[in-house]
């Protein structure tokens, strides 16, 4: 395989990704840096077919990414490999508003050949080609300029394993005959909905302890307002305003912009500039949640009772069981919000009572349900009995 040297040019980056076209698949990385800012910086890109590699640099004053960005997006002839790769995507529909496809995910791929939910890229690897890998460059800072060699030829291997690693496992999900298992797996990943951050649902991601509608929505008032600020100013929420902090204001919420000196956690000068008034605006607009936005009191179990959970708790139960049989990631088979809503008594529109996985898990999950199932111990292991 041919290493480019780094690519900091747009002709040469569009006569690559006109060569690359040309390749059934890619396989592709990037590094990044998100430390410091709100938006993720992408600091290089890792590209490669069975022919070729090269990284390329986004941050480099001649290039423009665009040849690269229509390969990804906009090439459906083109299958792209990644690895764990929702920041990868996410990245890229930062900066098209779309996502990569048709994909194939690695460690998706992983989960349906019983090698785990989360195998890393480094143990993958190792499992498949015998190489282990040099970790030594993982944690560098990719936005200081100039990158050296060793940092160059650590991002590169990243895709030229990957080439490899692509064509085994699919020759093993051929051979098991579960390489459809992906397919709705992998489109689920592409789906730009999956990558489109809303304001209004920020709220959602802080801890509180309070149930409460008004103080709720004070929380989903005030985190909007932070998403919003820390957007244009492109700096981390945290940096802007902690989780802790919006807490605290949305359970005792200051009387005036003044109070706000004395909010742990927030400069003494929000209580006379913009950005402080912009808070209280913000909190002067809040409304209660409504009944149906406000969480259940049950956080394991949003949407069930004391019965739908012990429900629950029995399917997973089963899915380990059945998992392990099938040798397949339970992950792969059925999310807990599925089980949770077929514990809840909900059927239409479950994957889990589709194709493979009907077969697999939900004819069996059912008929727990229905009381035609139950476990039993024989051995000292568990087993599965119908009841006639």
């Amino acid at each position: 395989m041919h290493i480019h040297p780094l690519i900091t040019d747009t002709a040469t980056l569009t006569a690559l990704c006109e060569r690359l076209a040309q390749s059934p698949f890619v396989a592709v990385d990037t590094e990044f840096m998100r430390e410091n800012t709100y938006w993720p910086e992408l600091c290089l890109v890792q590209i490669a077919d069975t022919n070729e590699a090269a990284a390329i640099d986004p941050l480099a004053p001649d290039i423009d990414l665009t040849p690269l960005l229509d390969l990804l997006v906009d090439n459906e002839d083109v299958l792209k490999v990644v690895h764990a790769g929702g920041q990868d995507l996410e990245i890229v529909h930062n900066l098209t508003q779309r996502t990569p496809h048709p994909l194939f995910d690695t460690q998706i791929a992983a989960m349906a050949l019983g090698m785990g939910e989360q195998v890393g890229y480094s143990n993958l690897v190792e499992s498949m080609t015998g190489v282990k890998l040099d970790k030594g460059a993982r944690f560098t800072d990719w936005s200081r300029r100039p990158l050296d060699k060793r940092q160059i030829d650590y991002a590169i291997g990243d895709v030229t394993h990957l080439v490899k690693i692509f064509p085994r496992m699919l020759e093993k999900l051929r051979k098991t005959g579960r390489g459809a298992w992906l397919d709705d797996e992998m489109e689920r990943i592409a789906d730009p909905a999956n990558y489109v951050n809303d304001p209004d649902l920020a709220w959602q991601r802080i801890k509180v302890s309070s149930r409460k509608a008004d103080v709720l929505g004070r929380l989903k008032a005030i985190a909007a307002f932070r998403e919003r600020e820390a957007r244009r100013k492109n700096l981390p929420r945290g940096r802007l305003v902690k989780d802790e902090t919006l807490a605290d204001i949305a359970a005792h919420p200051p009387r005036s912009q003044s109070d706000l000196a004395k909010v742990r956690g927030l400069a003494a000068s929000w209580a006379g500039n913009e950005i402080g008034a912009r808070l209280m605006g913000a909190l002067e607009g809040a409304t209660p949640l409504t009944d149906a936005e406000l969480p259940s009191r049950d956080d394991r179990r949003p949407g069930l009772g004391k019965d739908g959970a012990l429900v629950a708790d029995l399917l997973k139960l089963l899915l380990k069981v059945r998992s392990k049989e099938a040798d397949v990631a339970p992950r792969l088979i059925a999310r807990t919000d599925e089980i949770d809503a077929l514990a809840a008594g909900q059927r239409d529109g479950l994957q889990i009572l589709q194709g493979w996985r009907y077969d697999v898990f939900g004819k069996d999950a059912c008929a727990l349900i229905e009381g035609r199932l139950a476990f039993s111990v024989r051995g000292g292991k568990m087993v599965m009995n119908e009841i006639s």
